[in-house]
């Protein structure tokens, strides 16, 4: 039963999304037809978010490998799934346990504290469970203990991190409807600020003049699919015809598969914006009935990607600037005796274009441009500090790729040292 909860259940964003839309509109008491549909919209629109997201990281992935061959880079390469799916073997009980009671805890932090935000992003909560799981297991933290440290901390990273984010929320929105419930908070925050001190707001990536010949660029599908067409011929022409011929294309010419994979990401992002804006129509006014009834003036925390449409131009200026601190940042931590950080396409996307978006609301493309790259840099040092307190789990080949769960493992195992 414990497994059907967490793995099917509270597990599945798009179920625990639809269950909280449907308490919501039943809690307003609204007709059996509204109910179904809200639901049923909610939870589609949540899925085509994740398909647009499984095109997304399929196309990465292809890039990833087209790049790793062309330079012949190696070293550890962060990736949420992959080091969760390592920890669970030794932590699954664990983290299991700190989920559920860290939701419970969410709730009732956002009802009797001025914190009113529901974390909706469940894969990101098993992440951070998981996380906490390991670092206070490392800590010497167990049993009841450890759940008990986890489940508080966990609740209060739900409500806290999204409340940290919320002045910037309603800049780029232009309303108080919803919050960012996504664990790279530290990337956005940052770049919020950077962009409020060091660009212009009034000159928005959104303004970006095109000239007549080039209209075309105005559109956000052609330009995305114009600029991932020219990275990925770029790579290939690296890495040569008879490694991707062989090894990735199946025999199709190399540069016309990294034609397709390019256009192909950019189809990616055109579902993920299409899936949020269903979303957002579904999800804010049957929130309304938790909001009224359980939290009052509660505000449900989504993923990042719910900030894509207000600034589309942000978003691949914040991809491209992000990952180019990864890069960067790849040379230099050798200098320093960290692990080298292999920069993760798919964390760079999506909280590399999320801190474009941040940047841009406060600083225009200045600020776009400078707190993306912040955000590189952040998730390039803080999860090669985070690897060497993972114990065990520090020889793998990935890590935690989010800046928040570097953050949030790098206190607790500071706090902890300072008691042992």
């Amino acid at each position: 039963m414990l497994d059907l909860i967490m793995r099917d259940i509270l597990g599945t964003p798009a179920i625990l999304v639809g269950l909280f839309a449907l308490i919501g509109l039943m809690l307003q008491k609204k007709d059996v037809a509204s109910v179904v549909s809200g639901t049923l919209k909610t939870i589609m629109g949540f899925v085509i978010i994740g398909a647009g997201a499984g095109v997304i990281i399929a196309a990465l992935d292809i890039f990833g490998r087209m790049f790793d061959e062309a330079f012949s880079i190696r070293g550890v390469i962060p990736n949420n799934e992959a080091i969760v799916a390592v920890a669970q073997d030794a932590f699954g009980v664990e983290t299991a346990m700190i989920m559920v009671f860290g939701m419970i805890m969410n709730i009732v932090l956002a009802r009797f504290t001025p914190f009113k935000y529901i974390f909706l992003t469940g894969h990101h909560t098993l992440f951070m469970a998981s996380l906490l799981a390991a670092i206070l297991s490392v800590s010497g933290l167990e049993g009841v203990m450890l759940v008990a440290v986890g489940s508080v901390l966990l609740g209060l990273c739900m409500v806290l991190l999204p409340a940290l984010l919320q002045p910037f929320v309603r800049q780029i929105t232009g309303s108080d409807d919803f919050a960012v419930g996504h664990f790279g908070s530290l990337g956005y925050f940052v770049s919020g600020t950077i962009g409020k001190y060091a660009g212009n707001k009034e000159h928005s990536t959104e303004q970006i003049k095109v000239p007549k010949q080039l209209g075309f660029l105005r559109d956000t599908s052609v330009a995305v699919s114009l600029t991932m067409t020219l990275l990925f011929i770029v790579v290939a022409l690296f890495a040569g015809p008879a490694f991707i011929e062989s090894e990735l294309s199946g025999g199709s010419n190399y540069i016309v598969f990294s034609v397709i994979q390019a256009i192909t990401f950019a189809a990616g992002v055109y579902i993920v914006l299409a899936g949020v804006r269903m979303l957002i129509a579904e999800i804010v006014p049957a929130f309304k009935g938790i909001a009224d009834k359980m939290v009052p003036n509660a505000k449900p925390a989504l993923d990042c990607p719910t900030v894509f449409p207000f600034a589309p131009n942000a978003v691949i200026i914040g991809f491209l600037a992000s990952f180019t601190a990864g890069l960067i940042a790849m040379f230099f931590l050798p200098l320093f005796g960290l692990a080298v950080i292999v920069p993760g396409l798919v964390p760079h996307f999506f909280t590399g274009a999320t801190a474009g978006v941040f940047g841009n609301a406060t600083g225009g493309r200045r600020g776009a441009l400078l707190g993306a790259f912040a955000n590189g840099l952040l998730i390039s040092f803080l999860p090669a500090l985070l690897l060497p307190l993972l114990g065990n789990l520090g020889f793998e080949s990935t890590t935690f790729g989010d800046s928040d769960f570097a953050l949030v493992g790098i206190l607790i195992s500071w706090f902890v040292s300072l008691f042992t």
